[in-house]
């Protein structure tokens, strides 16, 4: 074949192949992208919403009761350091695109046994200010995390108006992107007068971005089911009293327990007073998830940084000579750090029995 026939054959070629992708996109009801759209392949449906063992700001909603709807499905739960420094932007969406058509469902899936509790969900969303336009689910029993299939804290997942999966993502950050994401189905769902613009958060407190230059520190989990960098002296059987003492020398990333302690899988408690965790950590900010042993109790605490008080080091949740109480299981801010960042040993003292703890975090 000659060249120019060659040539002839091959435009005939990619006309069929146009026209048939036209075709086919006419008879699908897709239109073509816009430009500069970002690409949202379909990733599943919107799955049952059934399992929350209550609704705080909604009565229970359905799949088919949000058709029409762009839908923000957000699961987190709420003594997740993670979790907790994402929601600023989650509640500036909703605030900023209610009108356009987007519903935000917060779905608390917990982590630890006391984050089932609802009476302690609702308190955390009313300090979190988790509250309207924000919808809250309390899926106690993961039900709505399994029907995701989820594995993550925080997991954001964006539904179109037909109830498509558009998109997803898992942990913290790529929050330009995720309003963008926004924005694209709010407009494919017909909404009109959508700003292009992005928030602006201003996080403040425990919902500061982490300082990700200076986090050598990782999330480090006090009970036996997922301990590591333990250096404690004494024995090292769980379930059962042990009095523990800390090795002279901790190296970066090793913590230990002083007293009289009962390590559990998820937990540690502190039989007597005077009883101490250490940790030689590196990061701005250091937080421990904590509470009382028994509910309706409290108990005092001190924190040191290098065996003296924190001074303008001190977290939200302790004054500058370190003292602090412990009154319901959340995440305290025991640690923030002016700059410059260097290596410390971070000590907390329990004053009373009765505390127990469950994971340090850094940011």
């Amino acid at each position: 074949m000659k060249a120019n026939q060659r040539l002839l054959a091959s435009l005939v070629v990619l006309a069929t192949v146009f026209l048939l992708a036209t075709h086919a996109r006419e008879q699908s009801g897709a239109a073509a992208p816009a430009p500069g759209a970002i690409h949202l392949p379909r990733e599943g449906s919107l799955p049952s919403l059934d399992g929350a063992v209550a609704w705080l700001n909604s009565p229970p909603l359905t799949p088919a009761a949000l058709r029409g709807k762009v839908v923000l499905v957000d699961i987190w739960t709420y003594s997740c350091i993670n979790s907790i420094r994402q929601l600023p932007y989650v509640r500036a969406w909703a605030n900023k695109y209610q009108k356009q058509g987007l519903v935000v469902i917060g779905v608390h899936a917990p982590e630890f046994a006391f984050e089932k509790d609802p009476d302690n969900v609702r308190q955390a969303v009313k300090d979190l200010r988790f509250g309207p336009p924000l919808i809250t689910a309390i899926d106690s029993q993961h039900a709505i995390w399994n029907a995701f299939n989820n594995e993550y804290w925080p997991a954001l997942y964006f539904i179109d108006a037909k109830g498509a999966i558009r998109h997803h993502v898992f942990g913290e950050g790529e929050y330009d992107q995720s309003e963008r994401v926004i924005q694209q189905l709010l407009v494919e769902a017909g909404a009109t007068q959508v700003s292009r613009d992005l928030v602006a958060v201003d996080a403040r407190g425990v919902e500061a971005a982490p300082d990700w230059d200076d986090v050598r520190s990782p999330e480090t989990y006090v009970g036996s089911e997922r301990r590591e960098n333990f250096a404690s002296m004494g024995a090292s059987r769980f379930s059962e009293r042990n009095v523990y003492a800390k090795p002279s020398l901790l190296n970066l990333n090793q913590w230990a327990l002083v007293g009289d302690w009962t390590v559990g899988k998820h937990s540690a408690v502190l039989n007597k007073a005077q009883g101490r965790i250490a940790y030689h950590f590196h990061a701005r900010d250091l937080h421990l998830v904590m509470g009382p042993a028994t509910a309706g109790k409290s108990m005092r605490f001190r924190v040191t940084i290098d065996g003296k008080p924190p001074g303008a080091a001190h977290g939200i949740d302790v004054n500058e000579q370190g003292e602090g109480t412990v009154t319901a299981p959340r995440m305290y801010q025991l640690i923030r750090q002016p700059l410059p960042i260097f290596d410390h040993e971070f000590a907390i003292e329990f004053l009373d029995p009765g505390a127990e703890a469950f994971v340090f975090t850094f940011g």
